[in-house]
């Protein structure tokens, strides 16, 4: 429902700023967005005397920022930034208790295609890949529980899709919509043994304002 609300919000927005919107054009655009993480949480993990741990992290709100080139009026490329995020990992086989915490880092750089001739409406599709570095990883909760030393992988590669719209208000300046799903994985360990893997896989609704130039 809360995902529904949000889409709902995004439409009603931008279909209010049609009115205003004008034909700009650039070669850039830089857009700020507020993105909203819903995490997979697909747990593949298997303990011996333990069984699958049922690992999960919480979906937060995040900041994001991303830089586009136009290499013609239809084909862009862009590249989506945030800061190391802070993520608390929680296992369900120990009732839910929380295991630690975790940093991640997931540029994705995307390849786009905008649709022309629809006036002020300017909805595009992208596909590209991530690569996301884990830091910061703190599991002592897990280990303490488990009697073994649980940690993860640090690097994580995957495939990205997207798709989004942007309507140009005047002066270079539009609002944008976005939707991206991302593969992010770590493998788990316990004493340096791989145990499977914790697939985060995040759908991320993302909603903000933008320059063109």
């Amino acid at each position: 429902m809360r995902k529904t609300a949000l889409l709902a919000i995004a439409a009603a927005t931008l279909a209010a700023a049609l009115p205003a919107a004008a034909q700009d054009t650039g070669n850039w655009i830089v857009r700020a967005r507020a993105v909203h993480l819903d995490s997979a949480n697909k747990d593949g993990t298997n303990v011996p005397g333990v069984g699958n741990l049922d690992l999960s992290i919480n979906n937060k709100w995040l900041p994001e920022v991303d830089i586009s080139y136009f290499f013609s009026p239809n084909l862009a490329a862009e590249l989506i930034l945030t800061y190391p995020q802070k993520q608390t990992v929680y296992v369900g086989a120990l009732g839910g208790a929380k295991a630690g915490t975790f940093k991640h880092l997931p540029p994705t750089l995307t390849l786009q295609y905008h649709l022309t001739g629809l006036g002020s409406f300017r909805p595009y599709v992208g596909a590209g890949v991530n690569f996301t570095n884990l830091s910061g990883v703190h599991l002592d909760g897990a280990s303490n529980a488990l009697g073994a030393s649980v940690n993860l992988k640090r690097n994580s590669y995957g495939l990205a899709l997207q798709a989004g719209v942007d309507v140009p208000l005047g002066g270079g300046w539009l609002l944008n919509a976005d939707v991206k799903k991302v593969q992010i994985g770590t493998k788990v360990l316990a004493n340096d043994a791989s145990v499977g893997k914790f697939k985060v896989d995040p759908l991320l609704f993302g909603i903000g304002i933008g320059k063109r130039f």
